[in-house]
C-alpha cells in the first residue's frame, strides 16, 4: 500500500504516519529525514541542496523529487511506502505518479489529517524542543518528565519562533494556501480521504485504518 499524509501543522499526520506505517510493516519516509539524511552523508544531492540553502534559496522540486525517486528504489519500499511531506505542490504529485508508475505501483490513498484552526494554534504553541538534539515535546499531550530538560540528552528546552501562536496562525494561512490545490488534485484522482483530527491520537489512528479497510 502506498499512502500519502497531508495535513496542516499541528494536525498530527507525522505521529498518525509513524503509526500506520507501524501497523502496515512499510516505511514511513518524511522528506525531512531525506533532507538531514542526506546533508549528513554528504551525497551528491545532500551537496547540490545545501548549494541552495546556503544561499537563502528554496530547494528545486527536481532535487527533492529525485531524493525522493531514490528513496523509493530501496528494497524495503517493495511492498509499500507512507510519504510525509511530499508532495507539496501538484508539480511533485504528478512526479511522484509518474516514479510510482515507472515501478508499476500507484497512489492508494491521500489521508488528508485535519483540524480547526484554534485547535492547530493551541497544539503548536504547546511545543517545545531540545536545543541538543531538537527533540520535540508538547506540554499538553507529550510533556517531558523534568519540566524545561530532554528526558533523552537533558539539554534545555526552548520555544521557536515558529511555534509563537502569531507566526502559528500565519503558518496555518500559508499551508492552507499552499496546499489546497493538492488536495483537490487527490480528490479529483478519487483519493482523498478526510480525517477530522479529533479524538485524540488512538482514535484517530482508528479512523484511518477504518477508511482504509484495514484490521
Amino acid at each position: 500500500m502506498n499512502l500519502v499524509m497531508l495535513g496542516p501543522p499541528g494536525a498530527g499526520k507525522g505521529t498518525q504516519a509513524a503509526l500506520l506505517a507501524e501497523k502496515l510493516g512499510i516505511p514511513h519516509v518524511a522528506s525531512g529525514d531525506l533532507f538531514r539524511e542526506a546533508l549528513k552523508e554528504q551525497t551528491e544531492l545532500g551537496l547540490t541542496a545545501q548549494s541552495y540553502m546556503d544561499r537563502g534559496e528554496l530547494v528545486p522540486d527536481e532535487v527533492t523529487i529525485a531524493m525522493v525517486e531514490e528513496r523509493l528504489a530501496r528494497s524495503d519500499c517493495d511492498g509499500g511506502v507512507i510519504l510525509d511531506g511530499f508532495p507539496r505542490t501538484i508539480e511533485q504529485a504528478g512526479a511522484l505518479k509518474g516514479l510510482l508508475h515507472d515501478q508499476e505501483k500507484v497512489i492508494d490513498a491521500a489521508i488528508f489529517i485535519d483540524a480547526a484552526e484554534d485547535e492547530l494554534v493551541r497544539r503548536l504553541s504547546s511545543r517545545w524542543t531540545c536545543r541538543n538534539c531538537q527533540a520535540i515535546y508538547n506540554v499538553i499531550s507529550n510533556p517531558p518528565r523534568v519540566e524545561g530538560r530532554c528526558d533523552i540528552c537533558g539539554g534545555e528546552l526552548y520555544q521557536r519562533a515558529d511555534d509563537v501562536p502569531e507566526t502559528v496562525r500565519n503558518r496555518i494561512l500559508v499551508y492552507r494556501q499552499q496546499t489546497s490545490p493538492l488536495i483537490d488534485y487527490y480528490r479529483d484522482e478519487g483519493l482523498l480521504v478526510t480525517i477530522k483530527s479529533e479524538g485524540g491520537i488512538e482514535r484517530v489512528q482508528q479512523k484511518i485504518l477504518e477508511a482504509l479497510q484495514i484490521t
